[in-house]
């Protein structure tokens, strides 16, 4: 209930707001504060608010505090980080964190003697990006049956570079990922290809294929996620923000929607943390501006 207007009603008639303050228990600073009208910072923090909705809503209800700083940021914007985490909640707005792994390819009990090359060494570097890829299989759940998404990461930008879909997780399906990078960005000999050791990465034909592309390849250990992490993340990424907040009647619509996602907004728009809240083909450019010419 808003006492104020009782309040004001009581000083018109006896000159005095005290008596009323004492009955209705309000203290009379309070309500001389709320008759002077909302404060600078309350208007600021309004505009801010508002600044701060959009990009939230922009971002499809995925951006928490961190991403919604850096895009202020972006926008000439100098707030602090927990300023706009107040607002955000005071607003009801939070972001969507991915859930843990889960593991989705069948290890290969008889897989060759293939190295790490990577050894878990995540950390982006300008100086690499274009020459250590990486790349894993999900499936996305729609009312024909199962779609598989096969990605190839840049590890250094992350990325992606090269994607399938199919309604199987054959080695066919991997290898098209892998053409597709090879196509689209058109790397030296000797690229590292990284992934688990799922029975499709270590078949005879995608290392046929790998070596007709001049890629090396690269696993990590048996049963241990965290050596193919950058992978992994983007497939927890792509599930919290986009698939499992809608259900696919059809293959081709959740395709649609993935080829949107990937091209049009985390290549493209969506602020990694790991670059430093920059987008990766922001990243690329600012990062390595020397070698653009040659990176898609």
């Amino acid at each position: 209930m808003n006492v104020y207007p009782f309040i004001e009603a009581e000083k018109q008639e006896a000159g005095s707001a005290l008596r009323a303050c004492r009955l209705l228990e309000v203290s009379r600073s309070a309500f001389y504060a709320h008759r002077a009208g909302p404060s600078r910072r309350e208007v600021d923090d309004g505009a801010l608010t508002a600044a701060i909705t959009e990009i939230h809503t922009d971002s499809g209800g995925t951006y928490g505090a961190p991403r919604v700083h850096a895009e202020l940021v972006d926008q000439g914007q100098r707030h602090g980080r927990k300023r706009v985490a107040r607002l955000m909640r005071a607003a009801g707005l939070e972001g969507r964190e991915p859930k843990r792994f889960k593991r989705t390819t069948i290890p290969d009990p008889g897989v060759d003697s293939r190295p790490d090359l990577i050894r878990r060494a995540f950390a982006p570097d300008p100086v690499a990006v274009n020459t250590r890829w990486c790349g894993d299989i999900t499936y996305i759940r729609t009312w024909e049956g199962r779609l598989y998404l096969a990605t190839v990461i840049d590890l250094d930008s992350r990325k992606v570079i090269g994607w399938a879909t199919a309604d199987h997780m054959r080695t066919d399906l991997i290898a098209e990922a892998l053409t597709n990078a090879v196509t689209t960005r058109r790397p030296a000999p000797g690229v590292i290809f990284h992934s688990d050791r799922g029975s499709q990465y270590t078949s005879a034909q995608f290392a046929t294929l790998a070596t007709d592309l001049g890629v090396t390849l690269s696993v990590g250990r048996t049963g241990v996620c965290w050596d193919n992490a950058v992978a992994e993340s983007f497939f927890a990424t792509i599930k919290t923000e986009l698939l499992h907040r809608h259900t696919w009647p059809t293959r081709a619509r959740a395709r649609r929607a993935i080829f949107e996602w990937i091209e049009s907004w985390y290549n493209l728009r969506r602020r990694h943390s790991a670059l430093g809240y920059l987008s990766p083909t922001t990243w690329e450019h600012r990062a390595r501006p020397a070698t653009t010419e040659h990176v898609a």
